[in-house]
């Protein structure tokens, strides 16, 4: 999967970053990929971990992902429920904080919805910015209030446009036990090597 790099976007910053969300993910990529994904993402960066559940259509075929990343202890999990079946891998890349990163400009504020009436408007701030390693460009928009993720807009030549839309987020983590790998996957055998969050994919 190719949209996994628009999170490199998202993950270097001087802002205040997130402490803990869930918040769920609608992602699509240009028509000659045919590739459309939801996810529900939790990300907690006080003790470093991320758990990814996601289904998608690609390639005329479905997919589901299921992963545990736990970079205070360096393993990461992927995990299929149904077969009661998990591969536990070394992970050696560090934890970076989701927030705006150092490097976009702020273009400016924009009200979504309407300001006619009270409660039926969002006030956000929309950012641009470059990643040379990748000859990639994006625009970000977060909440002006809690800085909260509202959508990325992403093109690079080696993934084309990519539209990732952010909702139903909710600030702290509601079930803590998503963070805990069933028993299952702790016999795993561990693998060695040098995987980050872009090997869940």
């Amino acid at each position: 999967m190719k949209f996994p790099l628009v999170f490199k976007c998202l993950d270097t910053g001087n802002d205040k970053p997130l402490i803990m969300i869930v918040t769920y993910i609608c992602v699509s990529i240009g028509q000659s990929e045919d590739f459309q994904a939801i996810a529900k993402f939790n990300y907690d960066a006080l003790e470093q971990r991320i758990h990814f559940g996601e289904f998608g259509y690609y390639q005329n075929k479905t997919f589901h992902v299921d992963a545990l990343l736990l970079y205070k202890e360096g393993v990461m999990y992927k995990i299929n429920r149904h077969n009661k079946t998990c591969t536990r891998k070394e992970l050696k890349s560090s934890f970076h904080p989701l927030k705006v990163p150092h490097n976009a400009t702020l273009l400016g504020q924009v009200v979504l919805g309407s300001m006619s009436h009270h409660g039926e408007s969002l006030l956000v701030n929309s950012w641009a910015g470059e990643i040379p390693e990748h000859k990639a460009k994006y625009l970000l928009t977060f909440t002006k209030l809690g800085c909260i993720p509202v959508s990325c807009l992403y093109n690079s030549p080696k993934t084309g446009g990519i539209t990732i839309s952010f909702f139903n987020n909710i600030v702290g983590i509601v079930d803590p036990n998503v963070f805990i790998p069933p028993p299952y996957c702790t016999t795993a055998t561990l693998e060695e090597g040098s995987n980050d969050f872009f090997s869940i994919f």
